[in-house]
């Protein structure tokens, strides 16, 4: 069954953003404040000025020389669409505007139980995850279930306790696919133990660094220089890659890293990313 599941590309396709299908949530129901990675502040629930009656965006090839940066590491996972066209049958706010308040506070919650069911997919995938693979199958479909239920149903999930579920199951899973990378020893034991789950590593001078197989999941690693770094077999879930320099970094075999982390970080035409992963257009 979870071979099934695991290899269905129509699954990919559901958990990736479809702006055509979609009525510009997250330029309407996302808030933003003036920074480096926005021009100006926008309230929630207030259309972003560059938001055309199409639904697509009027500056999206030049959102970065625009000031819009933050834009171009946003991610989805496909709930703009399922809220759209699945939620709301492809009933829009705009012609609706009493459920505009209402949809835009689904859509926030709808992208959580995607990205639990991108992460869940990616996992079912790993073959070194296979004694969990029944496990991780029940808690796709759960959440997958959970994402098809009315507005109101959808706003009073106990989303927390939902993602300690899942989580659990990635954690274990992680254990399982890092567990097959032989550490050797190295030079300064000291220093590498300090990386891992969590570390504060903002500015850290980690050029041709070893971290083949180590936990790197919710790490700040903001502005760090990771030119050369060995970053295969390691899980990189909410990792944040702001500004991190990649170029030439090795991150095949890693896992639980999305576009979006991708998208935030600088990099070069020598950085290896995994298949599913693509060079951001300001790298080149």
């Amino acid at each position: 069954m979870f071979n099934q599941l695991k290899n269905d590309d129509s699954i990919l396709k559901n958990l990736r953003a479809d702006c055509e299908n979609c009525f510009g949530l997250c330029c309407v129901a996302l808030p933003f404040a003036k920074s480096a990675d926005f021009a100006f502040d926008k309230d929630g629930g207030t259309p972003c000025s560059n938001l055309q009656s199409d639904y697509r965006c009027g500056i999206h090839e030049n959102l970065r020389a625009k000031g819009y940066r933050g834009c171009t590491v946003y991610e989805c996972f496909g709930a703009g669409q399922k809220v759209s066209q699945v939620t709301y049958d492809g009933n829009d706010w705009r012609d609706n505007p009493a459920s505009a308040k209402e949809m835009f506070d689904v859509f926030p919650i709808m992208q959580q139980l995607h990205e639990m069911l991108c992460y869940l997919n990616e996992a079912l995938n790993l073959e070194d995850a296979q004694p969990l693979h029944r496990e991780l199958q029940a808690a796709f479909e759960d959440t997958e279930y959970l994402t098809k239920q009315s507005p109101q149903s959808i706003m009073d999930l106990n989303v927390p306790a939902h993602r300690t579920i899942v989580n659990d199951l990635l954690l274990r899973t992680s254990e399982l696919v890092r567990a097959k990378v032989s550490f050797k020893k190295k030079k300064n034991q000291k220093k590498q133990n300090k990386i891992g789950r969590g570390s504060d590593l903002i500015c850290a001078k980690l050029r041709g660094a070893d971290l083949r197989g180590v936990n790197l999941r919710g790490a700040l690693l903001i502005a760090s220089d990771l030119r050369e770094a060995d970053m295969r077999v390691t899980d990189l879930i909410g990792a944040d890659f702001r500004d991190a320099d990649l170029s030439g970094a090795d991150l095949t075999g890693c896992f639980f890293i999305t576009q979006a982390q991708i998208n935030s970080a600088k990099g070069d035409m020598k950085t290896k990313l995994p298949l599913s992963l693509s060079i951001p257009a300001h790298w080149r």
